[in-house]
């Protein structure tokens, strides 16, 4: 190591310096090209994530939803036969139609939304 003229010591360039004609050392792949990563994937496979099928929206006064009672009828923001929007943790991934399935309501994706993330 060499010694600046403050005292500090510092290291020589030439100590860190790959000898002449040696390559540097190759880093292996993790994975083979073209390989799934299905081992890594696996591992969020558990992970729960809330879904929410918006049918429309509305705003009104706190005022006017009080006095709303059985059988009162709210107007979206939507039309009949319109997509509605499907969201996974409050982020806007599809578009799909109410379905009935059996007894109950369903829904099913007719557009995947491209995300605005890069």
């Amino acid at each position: 190591m060499a010694e600046g003229e403050d005292g500090a010591q510092g290291m020589d360039l030439a100590e860190i310096a790959p000898e002449e004609g040696s390559a540097p050392a190759e880093r292996k792949p993790e994975y083979e090209l073209g390989q799934a990563m299905i081992g890594d994937v696996t591992a969020i496979y558990d992970v729960p994530v809330q879904i929410s099928a918006v049918l429309g929206r509305s705003t009104m006064q706190v005022s006017q939803l009080l006095k709303l009672g059985r059988g009162a009828v709210v107007e979206l923001d939507r039309k009949i036969g319109e997509a509605i929007d499907i969201y996974v943790n409050n982020r806007l991934v599809a578009r799909g139609e109410v379905v009935v399935v059996g007894e109950k309501l369903g829904v099913t994706m007719t557009e995947i939304v491209k995300s605005d993330r890069a």
